[in-house]
């Protein structure tokens, strides 16, 4: 522990001594909306902490790293460019290390470890989603459709999945699957700080796709898959693209072309992992707004400012105790008093964290979630 702890603050200090304590990461961190006053999240506070720990203990005593999304407001508000999530993610990495962790989030490592997913299921499942679909090989193909572990295994996503072969088919593009030989990204995995697992799958993942000599783009279903793809996978040879980007090429080139009306008015939440950490706003908007018939609106909190849905850095799998809110439920709150019918993502986490604040807000008959995927599917 010992160790881990001093590479840790070695590593972090050299980027942190900048700090100045302003408290902008903080006032913008999400997460210290639905946090109490007696357990509260304070990033400001734990950059202090790692460049002032006077011992190995710092670690083991914020066990509130784990509410953390990783969402990445505090680095994108830090006016002395400091990454204060890194120092999240890396003092949750000696967490890993040490084998201090919550029984959740040990259950998802064992199953990357033995399944190559985080849901604890064979891999013989991945292939559900497809049934009755014939669909070629990646090998076969220049397009890739990286599907992703949890719109492979959930049945509300796995729509997104058929909604994408759907599209895909419909613009005559030849693509392939690796169908029940796909694993996990690893994004989620190093966010929660186990970074010999995601080093394993990276080398897994490089070796598949480069392996392949046909293929020449990979198209993700999640924003945090190509997030992965795109900034820390150096050895990948195939053009990754998120499948907002892909279709919005489409879309310029006069390939794609809504027809059907959508008539309901739609607000278009910005997940975290493709706006924030990628500066992807415009794309998704378009493909929308390309769409007869819609009312389009925008949160007050938009593009970089938009509120975290706290699906990320896997809180998929934590939840805040006693929180007084969930950011989730704001976001409908606010979807609902501007009139929305949907609340349009490009994000499948985003599309399950928000879709259970309606139903636990009662409020299914009032504002459905939809994928931009879902809403294309039905206007072509």
């Amino acid at each position: 522990m010992q160790d881990a702890y001093e590479r840790c603050v070695y590593l972090e200090r050299l980027g942190l001594f900048g700090c100045v304590q302003c408290g902008k990461c903080t006032a913008g961190c999400p997460i210290n909306y639905v946090t109490t006053q007696e357990e509260p999240f304070n990033i400001r506070r734990l950059v202090y902490d790692v460049l002032n720990a006077p011992g190995e203990e710092l670690a083991s005593e914020k066990h509130f790293l784990w509410q953390c999304t990783t969402c990445g407001t505090c680095s994108l508000r830090c006016p002395k460019d400091i990454k204060p999530r890194d120092v999240v993610m890396n003092l949750r990495s000696i967490l890993v290390e040490d084998g201090t962790l919550p029984p959740a989030i040990r259950d998802v490592l064992k199953s990357i470890s033995i399944n190559y997913n985080p849901w604890s299921l064979g891999k013989e499942k991945r292939a559900e989603w497809y049934k009755g679909l014939e669909l070629k090989d990646a090998s076969e193909a220049e397009l890739c459709l990286y599907v992703g572990c949890t719109p492979a295994f959930d049945s509300r996503l796995q729509k997104l999945a058929r909604s994408a072969v759907a599209i895909l088919q419909k613009l005559g593009i030849d693509f392939g699957i690796f169908g029940t030989e796909e694993i996990c990204c690893g994004n989620e995995i190093r966010r929660l700080g186990d970074t010999w697992s995601f080093d394993a799958l990276r080398e897994a993942n490089t070796e598949l796709f480069n392996g392949c000599e046909n293929i020449r783009q990979v198209m993700t279903l999640s924003p945090h898959c190509w997030n992965t793809f795109r900034n820390e996978y150096p050895g990948l040879k195939a053009e990754v693209l998120h499948y907002s980007i892909f279709l919005a090429r489409q879309l310029a080139s006069g390939a794609l072309k809504p027809a059907k009306e959508f008539a309901k008015r739609v607000v278009y939440h910005d997940p975290c992992f493709l706006g924030k950490q990628n500066e992807i706003y415009d794309e998704p908007r378009a493909l929308l707004k390309s769409i007869p018939g819609i009312d389009f609106v925008e949160f007050d909190r938009n593009r970089e400012n938009s509120l975290c849905c706290e699906g990320g850095g896997g809180r998929m799998w934590i939840e805040i105790e006693h929180a007084p809110e969930r950011l989730a439920n704001i976001r409908v709150r606010d979807a609902v008093e501007m009139g929305a019918d949907v609340i349009a993502v490009a994000c499948p986490f985003c599309l399950l964290t928000l879709e259970d604040a309606v139903k636990a807000m009662d409020l299914e008959g009032k504002v459905q979630v939809m994928d931009i995927l879902e809403i294309i599917n039905t206007t072509i």
